[in-house]
């Protein structure tokens, strides 16, 4: 057995590819499947801190046309199904208007914003705006973070941080130890700890020890973007990965 039973699974695919009702059939189907957090991206031209597969379905959503009320169709057709995070870069969010953003997601029930490249600072000074819409804006730590830094990005930290297995982009399967991040989060927080970047189906069970849960992108996202693959069949091997790993980290 594991030494946290239920350990949860965060699923990231990109909204709107290749269609909004695709979006939310895959979504749904997820959540049947065992994933516990939906974290919705949304297309950015720009994805810096993503790898090629969730790059190139970010452009090709944007390609075809992705707006943000396509988001929010999405949103709210998900979120009051299963809790859903919004996953985006800074560039969007600014633009729009982050109290907006926030309006809108308290208007379909998302629980918060992961955003990679919003500078620790910045999203500090947000915290009062996103304690207004009683939001999150989840914490990131990576190995290359000093035992003061972590104690200081986590202090605030809410529903879950976000540990970066490497330095790096998201999908190419580099591996750190880990050991000594773990323990630095561990002392100064309770939020539970999500391990993200280059977990998949095999790598999973050995990434997940120590943590409380797995976060999982590039490989859902290699199936969306298959041509060779039908709607039916991308979703049916989608969650077949995510029934896998969420019994993996569990077994």
């Amino acid at each position: 057995m594991s030494e946290n039973i239920d350990k949860k699974l965060v699923g990231y695919i990109t909204a709107s590819y290749p269609d909004n009702n695709f979006t939310v059939d895959l979504a749904l189907s997820m959540k049947e499947a065992g994933v516990d957090t939906l974290e919705l991206g949304i297309p950015f031209s720009d994805p810096v801190a993503d790898g090629p597969v969730i790059e190139k379905a970010n452009l090709i959503a944007l390609n075809k046309g992705f707006k943000l009320k396509d988001l929010f169709e999405v949103s709210s057709k998900t979120a009051p199904h299963m809790d859903t995070l919004w996953m985006g870069y800074t560039n969007p969010f600014y633009r729009y208007g982050i109290e907006k953003f926030l309006q809108k997601a308290d208007e379909f029930g998302i629980k918060g914003t992961i955003i990679p490249d919003l500078p620790f600072e910045m999203a500090e000074n947000l915290l009062p705006l996103y304690k207004k819409y009683n939001k999150a804006n989840i914490s990131f730590v990576a190995p290359t973070d000093s035992q003061e830094r972590i104690k200081e990005i986590i202090t605030d930290s809410q529903k879950f941080i976000y540990m970066v297995a490497y330095a790096g982009i998201t999908g190419s399967g580099q591996s750190e130890d880990l050991s000594k991040i773990i323990e630095n989060v561990r002392k100064y927080s309770k939020t539970p700890l999500y391990i993200g970047f280059g977990v998949d189906e095999n790598t999973c069970k050995e990434k997940s020890k120590g943590v409380d849960g797995v976060i999982v992108g590039s490989a859902f996202v290699k199936h969306i973007i298959d041509d060779s693959l039908s709607n039916n069949e991308k979703i049916s091997k989608i969650t077949a990965i995510a029934k896998e790993i969420k019994e993996k980290i569990n077994e």
